[in-house]
């Protein structure tokens, strides 16, 4: 009798537990989601600043996931896109490689995280092409293409790739020919509605591949 009785306890026991962790996994998803709809929107630096804020506290209280601290590095470099002082700009893109750092011991051989990783990389060539063009343009490539080589069907590491390529040829004045393609095959990936297996696996890229494809017809032309 005093058997099945601890049977039952345990039962309960681990009832109560996967029912905790179910709610635990419930709360992150919502939170996580709200976050990202929020950073997507985020227009101005302090918008951004808001919502690497929110991922930093995600973060601290679910140290095993990687999402929330890919989103705090994308925040960062976001915000980089939108400062104007070379310093203040550094200083963001050095937040976000600190913050992929992280999420890589969490997730190794990650194609988001090697794509925004490649994106750290070329735009700190921004700060100062002269002096910084020819090591970070190589570090981005080569970036890109790991990448593209973890997951070929990732738009956003295709997308990202073809704007270098894009540079790469107008500074030795060629033809985009290969950028354009490759951001052609990243478009097609980002129109094919694919759901991605994981709800909170990145979604943004499809209007800078638009505006790129956009542009090789008029180069075309």
């Amino acid at each position: 009798i005093k058997l099945i009785i601890m049977k039952r306890i345990f039962i309960i026991i681990l009832s109560a537990t996967s029912l905790l962790t179910l709610a635990n996994d419930d709360r992150y998803m919502q939170h996580m989601l709200k976050n990202i709809e929020a950073i997507y929107k985020a227009e101005t630096i302090e918008d951004l600043q808001a919502s690497v804020n929110a991922f930093d506290r995600i973060a601290n209280a679910e140290k095993s996931k990687w999402e929330p601290l890919y989103y705090t590095a994308y925040g960062y470099v976001m915000m980089s896109t939108r400062e104007k002082d070379a310093t203040k700009k550094d200083a963001y893109l050095d937040m976000a490689l600190t913050t992929l750092e992280k999420a890589d011991s969490l997730s190794p051989n990650n194609t988001e995280l090697a794509a925004l990783r490649g994106f750290v990389h070329m735009m700190r060539v921004t700060v100062d092409p002269g002096s910084r063009g020819q090591k970070y343009s190589m570090m981005a490539m080569q970036t890109f293409q790991k990448a593209v080589q973890l997951d070929q069907k990732n738009p956003r590491a295709l997308s990202l790739l073809a704007q270098m390529q894009f540079g790469t040829a107008q500074f030795f004045n060629q033809q985009p020919t290969e950028a354009c393609a490759t951001a052609q095959q990243a478009l097609a990936l980002f129109q094919s509605n694919v759901a991605p297996a994981n709800p909170l696996a990145p979604a943004w890229g499809k209007g800078m591949t638009q505006a790129m494809v956009d542009n090789c017809a008029s180069v075309d032309k």
